[in-house]
């Protein structure tokens, strides 16, 4: 376990830092254009799983006692980031809108590798910050969230996934044998919505309608409405299209995350709308030293969902006796699941490898794989 002590020091949150690697990356693909404008994406995936390999794994358990003050530099990346993000994305409008040395295809690309900031780094921010009681870390995570065109992802994270997740009432909870292009249009679908009647049922528990002020839905078209019109101002209808398309890149990458993060895995259900407490084994962990550092220890996912309030910091990691493992970080797990027959080929029998040892009881995985078991009650 590391002591208090170890944990303040600079140097111990040094590495969660590392996302800032990619700002003079974008920078010289924009400025040199080529093949330097692959980068992004290497860096983000290529690079990161070979350092996973190198590296190794991070067994390391904090000491989940350690004060919020001695968090400050780890704290630190995540609130800075959306200054740093919002002028990477408007700079990057501007410059290829106002210079000509980029062609078409290399444009495209570049801004691909933009939306890999915005969703690699970006969103999982956002994530960590949305978490917070703090004013001004949901704030930033709304802002961030606004960037790519995605708000509506806090209200369906804390009043929905959360909450349900492993049931289906969670959309985000991908099922066993789904492939994952299926899955991002379900989710597609179903989520704004999902997101709109959990704030509709919330307001009608305070006696409010949807129209009422405090709808967070009037913020977040403001926020995503705001962030249009700049795009269009900086570049015109060119520059609105490569605002939304790296909204889009970030959110692929967003639910490319949120497919691997619980594939297969679902609670048990107890008759009469009843479902088993969420716990660590209800999401997939992973271990690996680099891909951790990029992700803010987002792959320690198990400890999350159990945990939720938890900075990260201080998330524990899992043995496998008490929580399904990946075999690899996120960054080349969410490369195998863009090919689901290879997907199913390495993760189908880890599934059923997890349904053997938690549930034996259970004999009939149909309206599980299906998402057929009837809602959880008070969810609809």
């Amino acid at each position: 376990m590391s002591t208090r002590e170890e944990i303040r020091r600079p140097a111990r949150a040094l590495p969660f830092w590392m996302s800032l690697g990619m700002i003079p990356i974008a920078v010289l693909g924009a400025v040199a254009g080529g093949w330097t404008v692959v980068l992004l994406p290497v860096y983000g995936w290529v690079m990161v799983t070979v350092l996973d390999g190198v590296l190794g794994l991070n067994e390391d358990q904090p000491d989940t006692q350690t004060p919020e003050a001695d968090l400050f530099w780890y704290r630190l990346i995540t609130l800075i980031w959306f200054p740093v993000q919002f002028v990477t994305i408007y700079a990057m409008i501007w410059w290829v809108t106002h210079t000509d040395h980029l062609s078409t295809l290399e444009t495209v690309v570049l801004f691909f590798g933009v939306g890999v900031i915005s969703g690699t780094i970006g969103l999982v921010y956002a994530h960590e910050l949305m978490h917070q009681k703090n004013r001004l870390e949901r704030w930033m995570a709304d802002l961030l969230l606004g960037t790519v065109l995605y708000s509506h992802f806090r209200s369906e994270h804390l009043l929905v996934h959360h909450l349900w997740v492993g049931t289906p009432r969670d959309a985000v909870t991908a099922r066993y044998n789904e492939g994952f292009h299926r899955y991002f249009v379900r989710v597609l679908r179903d989520c704004p919505r999902s997101a709109w009647k959990a704030e509709r049922m919330k307001l009608a528990r305070a006696g409010r309608t949807v129209w009422h002020r405090s709808n967070p839905f009037w913020h977040y078209a403001a926020l995503q409405g705001g962030c249009l019109l700049l795009a269009f101002l900086i570049g015109g209808w060119a520059g609105l299209g490569l605002f939304a398309f790296q909204a889009f890149v970030a959110v692929w990458q967003l639910e490319l995350t949120n497919y691997v993060e619980h594939y297969g895995l679902t609670r048990e259900y107890r008759g009469e709308g009843r479902y088993e407490h969420v716990l660590p084994r209800h999401s997939w962990n992973a271990t690996q030293k680099a891909s951790n550092w990029l992700l803010i220890n987002l792959q320690r996912h198990s400890d999350h969902h159990y945990k939720p309030d938890r900075r990260f910091p201080l998330l524990q990691t899992y043995s496998e006796d008490e929580a399904p493992q990946l075999p690899f970080g996120y960054p080349a797990m969410t490369a195998m699941a863009m090919i689901p027959p290879l997907w199913r080929r390495r993760m189908n029998p880890r599934v059923r490898a997890w349904r053997r040892r938690y549930y034996p009881q259970v004999e009939d995985w149909k309206p599980y794989n299906k998402g057929l078991n009837p809602m959880p009650r008070g969810s609809v």
